[in-house]
């Protein structure tokens, strides 16, 4: 094993990684957004209110073979393998473009090409968050190696200045594709052209290539526009709105900042300032250029982070860092500073299993603790199935639930009976289901980790709930969350 080659060393880390995601998909039910999405691949249409439809559309042909969670989390294994492969080739493609246009980076101490894919392969790996990515395919997972893809296409013009027709078409297609998968992928599209407007000859502005990728990508995300067009731009308005948050706080932005560290690891911070320290003051714009698919949208996410922000926005940014850090990694760990790099692997891995451990026990319930986010992940099944037959059992006209996030849940393991959230915000359940008719009687169901009251009201609510079972999950021995099941009857709007 000591002779093993760095690219066999990342093959077998790989590998490793991949079989602890296969033994979590196969054990935990699906989360809310994965619900959410699978629902998109059952429903199929042209794009859907959250999203565009790509992160559906994929999964549409194992989700109507298939309802086990495991299997249908292969997409998104398959799709993180992709991108670790990427983040290798990407990686190598950068070192030859240090090397190849002599940037001034002390090139005879620059370690091999492998070595650095190698760290950059371990960084990513070393990562809390993408392990998430990997088990549950969200947007996200789609856009990190459609902006890989992109990010590769750009180091090729890079280094051979042109493009033939192919390559024009293929930069179009995943330009496509990334819009497809996420309204965000507009951010790498303008990292790709801030590479573009670098170049010391603007020869791709004239060039027909150029405005054939433009219109290919044009016509891929059609669907997207037509659907939105027809539906009130109903889809756009809610990213605008979603995107901008409430109200902005400096709090929230420092916390954000601290928890992207946390969730992506110091081992790529450390890395991509090892790089940038090295090779800032002699390195062509050309190069630098490339850090725009890190930049770009990682300044866009952490400036609307002071009004709400997830963390997982930022992961098609994070691996397109990856390239640089590794080669930062790299020279340092070849310069004998072994100790700080070991040593941050081995805190990130070791948070990684501590929340592998977590989730496969059903994390912690205490009175310690004011709410354990891990029971989320268990008992919906049990209650989803409970509920669809309590519904027939009573002829209820349906499922309802007080929030979105709920639904997801319940809709995807009670299918096909109808789920109805009450609540004022428009959402894709609107779509799905309808609003509940008027005077119509039916489920209720309420979770203890988001209790609501039943909706008991002369005007605008049910005439009268009646509480019909509980169902109380447990993992490990613990007792994770109760649902409780009423049928409500009359609804009045």
């Amino acid at each position: 094993m000591r002779h093993q080659s760095p690219s066999s060393w990342a093959v077998i880390c790989v590998c490793i990684a991949a079989v602890v995601h296969f033994a979590l998909g196969f054990s935990i039910e699906f989360s809310v957004d994965e619900a959410h999405y699978a629902l998109y691949a059952q429903h199929l249409a042209w794009s859907y209110f959250d999203h565009p439809p790509l992160v559906g559309w994929i999964q549409w042909p194992l989700v109507t073979l298939t309802s086990s969670e495991g299997l249908i989390r292969l997409i998104p294994e398959l799709l993180w393998i992709l991108s670790c492969y990427l983040v290798y080739q990407v990686t190598l493609e950068v070192h030859h473009l240090i090397q190849g246009r002599n940037a001034g980076y002390l090139t005879s101490a620059l370690p091999s090409p492998n070595t650095c894919g190698l760290m950059a392969v371990l960084a990513v790996i070393a990562a809390p968050i993408p392990h998430v990515l990997a088990i549950g395919l969200l947007p996200d997972t789609l856009l990190i190696p459609l902006s890989l893809g992109l990010m590769w296409m750009a180091l090729r013009w890079l280094i051979k200045d042109h493009f033939t027709l192919a390559d024009w078409v293929l930069t179009g297609v995943l330009l496509g594709l990334a819009g497809l998968s996420k309204y965000t992928a507009a951010f790498t599209a303008i990292a790709l052209l801030f590479v573009f407007i670098s170049a010391p000859r603007k020869v791709w502005i004239s060039q027909a290539g150029f405005w054939f990728a433009a219109l290919i990508a044009l016509a891929f995300i059609t669907p997207v526009l037509y659907w939105n067009y027809v539906n009130d731009w109903i889809s756009f308005k809610y990213q605008i709105a979603h995107g901008a948050g409430s109200s902005w706080l400096w709090r929230r932005l420092a916390a954000y900042i601290g928890v992207q560290i946390l969730v992506y690891g110091p081992l790529l911070v450390l890395g991509a300032f090892l790089f940038l320290k090295n090779c800032l003051q002699t390195t062509k714009l050309a190069l630098l250029s490339l850090l725009g698919f890190f930049v770009i949208p990682f300044a866009i996410f952490t400036g609307l982070s002071g009004g709400g922000g997830l963390p997982h926005w930022t992961s098609p940014a994070w691996f397109c860092l990856a390239p640089f850090a590794g080669i930062g990694l790299a020279k340092a760990w070849t310069a004998q500073q072994h100790r700080l790099i070991r040593f941050l692997f081995i805190f990130q891995l070791a948070l990684c299993f501590i929340g592998f451990g977590f989730v496969l026990s059903g994390g912690i319930n205490s009175d310690l603790v004011k709410s354990n986010p891990i029971a989320d992940l268990y008992g919906w099944k049990l209650a989803g199935e409970k509920a669809a037959q309590l519904s027939k059992a009573n002829k209820a006209s349906g499922i309802a639930l007080q929030n979105w996030t709920l639904g997801s849940r319940a809709a995807w393991y009670a299918r096909p009976t109808p789920v109805f959230v009450l609540d004022d915000r428009q959402d894709q359940f609107d779509l799905w289901f309808g609003k509940l008719p008027k005077g119509a009687n039916i489920l209720l169901v309420n979770w203890s980790g988001m209790s609501f009251s039943p909706p008991i009201r002369s005007k605008n609510g049910f005439e009268h709930c009646a509480p019909l079972e509980s169902l109380e999950i447990k993992r490990l021995g613990q007792s994770l969350s109760t649902f409780d099941f009423s049928l409500c009857s009359n609804w009045q709007d």
